[in-house]
């Protein structure tokens, strides 16, 4: 693939999957009319340090899962779009002229690169989107600009094609969050140029992304995940990582879990999503959000939301990007309600059939 193609024009339905440091979760989404429904979904854990800090270390070993996640969901589906992280991708906003065919701006675009882009330009991959007439200048558009290192973009179709699947789209996780945001903000109060903090606590890796009205102004990775719980988990009671990761999730362990070893971890989000806060606060005009929706695995923790409403004295809920969709019967809506907020990003991606 030559180009990044994050903003390319797809119609044909295409799987969602989500490449995290520790699973592959799978979307397909069908529309009718102006409805969405669940038609797949499935998870897959991915063996320990196959991806780390979202870079790809085992590529056989995660096309395996990949191949188990889409034979699971017993979808039929082949083509796939996938994303790189954030911190991959360089975006720069720049001015054109309104009057260039998309072809001719292409050409100025690859000549004009290495201004904006710090590698050399064989090494990377490029994409761009037309945001509209320049408000300083009218003849002039206003174009999104994408770059990412060509081998984050390679890999990624590589192992698609691996696992028997045919690569249409490579996104960015940060674009496939906002698409899967207006499912969110379909279901906030005074939905007009609110503010909102989404947070995406994964197992290694905290997102925050700022949008104004459905549109991301602010993006941030920290290192901070809910490995960090299954670790103390492992290390107070004795466990491996798998049978911490499942008591986790199904509960089994000693009365003093939750006073010794959840209430801290839950504490410790709290903090976290404040000091998410703090940095975008301190780099830009503002100084509060109206909303914050937790997304990610740690977001269904429960009671999570309620304590950082309170400690913070913001409004606060879980995603749930699924809330006004239907669901096919071949789907477990019980599964897929408790795997909601890790979904959207395979949601943002599963959207991509629709543009």
């Amino acid at each position: 693939m030559s180009l990044l193609d994050i903003f390319a024009k797809k119609q044909k339905p295409m799987l969602g999957l989500d490449v995290s440091s520790t699973s592959v979760k799978l979307l397909e989404i069908s529309k009718h009319g102006d409805s969405y429904r669940v038609e797949n979904y499935a998870v897959k854990a991915l063996p320990a340090n196959a991806v780390v800090e979202k870079n790809i270390n085992d590529i056989e070993a995660v096309a395996q899962v990949v191949k188990s996640v889409v034979q699971s969901s017993r979808t039929k589906v082949k083509d796939a779009a996938v994303a790189v992280a954030g911190s991959a991708v360089i975006t720069k906003m720049i001015e054109m002229p309104a009057d260039l065919g998309e072809e001719a701006m292409e050409t100025q675009i690859s000549l004009e690169a290495d201004q904006y882009i710090p590698y050399p330009l064989e090494e990377v991959a490029l994409d761009f989107d037309i945001q509209g007439v320049s408000e300083k200048n009218p003849d002039q558009v206003e174009v999104l600009l994408a770059a990412c290192r060509r081998e984050n973009v390679e890999m990624r179709a590589n192992l698609l094609e691996i696992a028997d699947l045919v690569p249409k789209v490579v996104d960015v996780e940060a674009y496939t969050l906002e698409r899967a945001f207006a499912l969110i903000q379909e279901q906030l109060e005074d939905q007009e140029e609110q503010i909102v903090a989404v947070v995406d606590i994964g197992a290694t890796m905290t997102t925050l992304s700022v949008l104004i009205d459905g549109k991301t102004i602010y993006t941030r990775e920290q290192l901070f995940g809910g490995k960090q719980l299954t670790e103390e988990i492992q290390r107070r009671y004795g466990l491996s990582a798998d049978e911490a990761g499942l008591a986790k999730k199904q509960g089994g362990l000693p009365d003093d879990y939750e006073p010794e070893v959840l209430e801290p971890f839950k504490d410790a989000v709290v903090q976290q999503v404040t000091r998410s806060l703090q940095f975008f606060f301190s780099s830009s005009q503002y100084n509060d959000v109206d909303h914050i929706v937790l997304a990610g695995g740690v977001a269904s923790l429960d009671g999570l939301g309620r304590l950082i409403e309170e400690k913070l004295g913001t409004s606060c809920s879980v995603a749930n990007p699924f809330a006004n969709m239907s669901i096919s019967s071949r789907v477990n809506a019980a599964m897929l309600a408790n795997d909601a907020p890790a979904l959207m990003i395979a949601t943002g991606l599963a959207l991509r059939s629709f543009d």
